[in-house]
């Protein structure tokens, strides 16, 4: 039996549906009152627990094999507080309930958030410092706090392995990312300009692949990182223009004002409640140094990412087939 806590996330839906095409037994741990659809119709078992409730983690793990931690609570505020208490506290529960039943094997999803950002210009590798204060905003410190805890629990007889997935998009995104927010809100003729600004972006189905392969063949207390490619806003936007005959806009705003107006992006969001895009964390994200390499991953696991070109147009098509657009 495999435990996949998240597993009705983008990822984690993905993840479930590999392992099951692999002959495997799944146990999925999600929320109370969690919206199921992204599982519907999967032979699998459902538990209903909170990451920050050790006591239902500890009972539900029982007979497991494996654990693959992705239960997080992902922000793209520079400031959100909320993010601690389920990406540290979550996973030091995960931690113990391994402990308590004696699983070995625990494969935790990370983040790129969580490495130390390197100067522009070098390749981004792995590392093992995993400092908060080498990473900006609340959600990238709680990613590299709660990734040093999952290392340091192999010297509690845990088997930990890690894996740090780039910008995740692509099809099967039930709950909207942000970036399949910005694919649907460009179809829906929103965007009036071009922001600069580029990102390292992977499909959903090669992190998933990359995640099993870490499983199968990484080393313990070794880390992965699963990137794609560097891709610039104008030439996402000029794919989705290529894909569906939609005109991209023409002006372009430089980093400079896109930073100075995202600070009112923010308070706009928390007022409206409206699902967040450009907000100051992600206009900082975008003209960052994202320059990850996935040679480890591809020489120690076979990881090979697909072009993101083809990512856009599956994502555009499933969405089309969900009447999202």
């Amino acid at each position: 039996m495999i435990i996949v806590t998240g597993g009705t996330g983008h990822i984690g839906n993905v993840l479930v549906k590999k392992l099951l095409r692999k002959g495997h037994n799944v146990k999925i741990i999600v929320p109370p009152g969690e919206d199921l659809t992204p599982v519907s119709g999967l032979d699998i078992e459902i538990e209903f627990a909170d990451v920050r409730n050790k006591t239902h983690l500890v009972n539900y793990f029982k007979g497991a094999e494996a654990v693959f931690h992705l239960a997080s609570l992902i922000s793209i505020f520079t400031k959100d507080k909320r993010v601690y208490d389920v990406n540290v506290g979550g996973t030091e529960n995960v931690i113990e309930a391994c402990i308590k039943n004696d699983i070995k094997k625990l494969v935790y999803v990370s983040s790129v958030h969580a490495l130390k950002e390197e100067p522009k210009g070098k390749v981004i590798k792995e590392n093992k410092d995993f400092n908060p204060t080498y990473v900006k905003g609340d959600y990238a410190k709680s990613k590299a706090i709660a990734t040093a805890k999952v290392l340091e629990s192999q010297k509690l007889g845990i088997q930990p392995i890690i894996v740090h997935p780039s910008g995740v998009i692509g099809p099967y995104d039930y709950k909207i990312s942000f970036m399949n927010q910005v694919i649907i809100n460009y179809l829906r003729g929103k965007y009036k300009f071009l922001i600069e600004g580029a990102y390292n972006f992977v499909d959903v189905r090669d992190v998933a692949e990359g995640i099993i392969l870490a499983w199968e063949k990484g080393k313990a207390g070794e880390n992965y990182i699963l990137s794609g490619e560097v891709v610039t806003i104008e030439d996402l936007f000029s794919s989705l223009e290529e894909i569906t005959g939609i005109k991209k806009p023409t002006v372009t705003v430089n980093r400079n004002m896109a930073k100075f107006s995202s600070y009112f992006a923010d308070i706009y969001y928390k007022i409206t409640k409206e699902k967040p895009t450009f907000t100051s964390y992600a206009i900082y994200s975008l003209s960052s140094n994202s320059n990850f390499t996935y040679e480890k991953a591809k020489k120690e696991l076979g990881y090979n990412p697909r072009p993101i070109k083809e990512t856009i147009y599956d994502t555009v098509l499933w969405l089309k087939e969900r009447s999202l657009l």
